[in-house]
C-alpha cells in the first residue's frame, strides 16, 4: 500500500467517525438517509443540507410565516417546531413587534424527537403595509435543557447567552399574503369580475370556518393555561391543617381530659 492509500484510508476513517458523531444526533429518518449515503458514495462529500439539518437543534416549517391580509380581520400561521436531537430542547419566541402579534405557546420544551404547533396570530389591522411589505422579524431560541424538565420550572435566565448558556438562533422573516386583486380595464372585466365574486363568496366562507375554528383552538389554548395556572396555586398551597380543624382538635382533648380526670377520681373518693 503507498502513502496515497494510506493518506486516503485515514481521511475515509477519520471523515465516517465524524458523520458517525452527527448521525448519533441526528433524526432518524435524517440519519438513515445519511447512512445509505455513506454505505454507496463513501468518498464523496455529503450534502450540504444534511450537515445543516445535522447541526441544528429544531428544524421549523415554514420558514417564513405567512398571513393571507385583510384589513379588520385577525389571521394565523402555524409554525411546526420537530427536536432533531435525543435531548430535551426548550424554545422560545421573540418579535419585533409583541403588540402586533400573539404567540401561543411562547415558551416551551420539546422531548427527544418530538414536535409541537407555535401558533402565530396577526390582530386586526385598521390600514394596509406599504406596498404590502412587511418589516417584521421573530427570532425562535433554543437550548438544550434536563430531562423531564416541564415549562414552569425553567430558570429565568434559560436563554440568556451571558449565563454561559448554548443559545442556537433561528430568524423567520414575515410575509403579507393580499386576499384582494387589481380592478381591470378592459371590456372582459365584467366577467372576470363576476368569477371573483364567485371565487371570493366561497373563500369568505372558507375564512369564516377558518376563524370558528382559531376561536376554538384559541379557547382550548386558554383554558390549558388556565387550567396551569390552577396547578401551579395548589401546587404553591400549603395543606397545612386548617385553624377551624385546630381548635376542634384542642377542644377534643380538653373533653377527653376532663372525662379521664373523672374516672380516675372517682375510685379514690369511694374508698374514703
Amino acid at each position: 500500500m503507498n502513502f496515497n492509500s494510506v493518506e486516503k484510508f485515514e481521511v475515509f476513517l477519520l471523515r465516517h467517525f465524524s458523520l458517525y458523531v452527527l448521525v448519533s444526533h441526528a433524526p432518524r429518518s435524517t440519519a438513515s438517509f445519511f447512512l445509505f449515503f455513506m454505505i454507496h458514495f463513501p468518498f464523496h462529500s455529503p450534502p450540504h443540507f444534511l450537515i445543516m439539518t445535522l447541526s441544528q437543534l429544531i428544524s421549523v416549517s415554514p420558514d417564513e410565516l405567512r398571513f393571507h391580509f385583510e384589513l379588520d380581520k385577525q389571521t394565523f400561521c402555524d409554525l411546526k417546531v420537530i427536536n432533531n436531537t435525543e435531548s430535551y430542547v426548550a424554545f422560545k419566541v421573540k418579535t419585533t413587534s409583541p403588540k402586533k402579534y400573539f404567540v401561543r405557546p411562547n415558551t416551551g420544551v420539546v422531548q427527544p424527537w418530538d414536535s409541537c404547533i407555535i401558533r402565530v396570530t396577526l390582530q386586526a389591522q385598521r390600514e394596509y403595509p406599504p406596498d404590502m411589505q412587511c418589516k417584521d422579524k421573530f427570532l425562535l431560541q433554543s437550548t438544550i435543557v434536563n430531562q423531564n424538565i416541564d415549562v414552569d420550572d425553567l430558570p429565568p435566565d434559560t436563554f440568556n447567552k451571558e449565563s454561559g448558556n448554548s443559545i442556537e438562533e433561528m430568524k423567520l422573516r414575515v410575509a403579507f399574503i393580499s386576499t384582494t386583486s387589481p380592478e381591470g380595464s378592459s371590456e372582459d372585466d365584467a366577467s372576470k369580475n363576476s368569477q371573483k365574486l364567485n371565487t371570493s363568496s366561497s373563500q369568505a366562507l372558507q375564512n369564516l370556518k377558518e376563524e370558528r375554528d382559531a376561536t376554538a383552538r384559541q379557547t382550548r389554548q386558554l383554558q390549558q393555561e388556565l387550567d396551569m395556572l390552577k396547578r401551579r396555586r395548589n401546587r404553591r398551597t400549603d395543606p397545612g391543617f386548617s385553624f377551624t380543624f385546630a381548635i376542634f382538635v384542642g377542644l377534643l382533648g380538653v373533653l377527653l381530659g376532663f372525662l379521664l380526670k373523672l374516672l380516675f377520681s372517682s375510685p379514690s373518693a369511694s374508698t374514703e
